[in-house]
């Protein structure tokens, strides 16, 4: 199974300007700059806002995925990412990513949901793909 997504991108570094689209279309022609990802421009995407997007998404499958297995059924799971870029040694990457998650889940006991939770930190393909050069952590709660 492969998902695709495409960029086109016209001009210098700064002054320069982006597209991204996805092969569904839920993304279409969608705009990304240097401003945006940068200098906290508004006006479009940057790649570290999709990654938190794919990561919190994966997180909620993971964790739904994990309580299942354990023989409980979430009613809701709702999961914030925060990407953080940062200037390195070597230059720009991601330095950290932290998730949090708030679930409904009935019959579950904090232990149980505690080690649902970790093991969707780590199985989570997302997580994976940062795994040993990215710090990840995470606050699951029970609402």
């Amino acid at each position: 199974m492969a998902s695709k997504a495409s960029a086109v991108w016209t001009g210098s570094l700064k002054e320069g300007k982006g597209t991204i689209s996805t092969a569904t279309g839920v993304l279409s022609n969608a705009n990304y700059s240097f401003a945006t990802r940068f200098e906290g421009a508004n006006s479009g995407t940057t790649p570290e806002e999709m990654i938190a997007a794919a990561h919190a998404a994966c997180f909620s499958m993971a964790l739904g995925a994990q309580l299942g297995g354990a023989g409980l059924t979430p009613e809701k799971i709702e999961t914030q990412a925060a990407v953080t870029l940062a200037k390195t040694d070597a230059g720009f990457a991601v330095t950290r990513i932290a998730l949090t998650t708030t679930a409904v889940v009935p019959g579950a006991t904090k232990e149980a949901f505690d080690q649902a939770a970790a093991d969707a930190k780590v199985g989570c393909p997302i997580s994976k793909l940062f795994a040993n050069n990215t710090e990840v952590v995470l606050d699951a709660r029970l609402a």
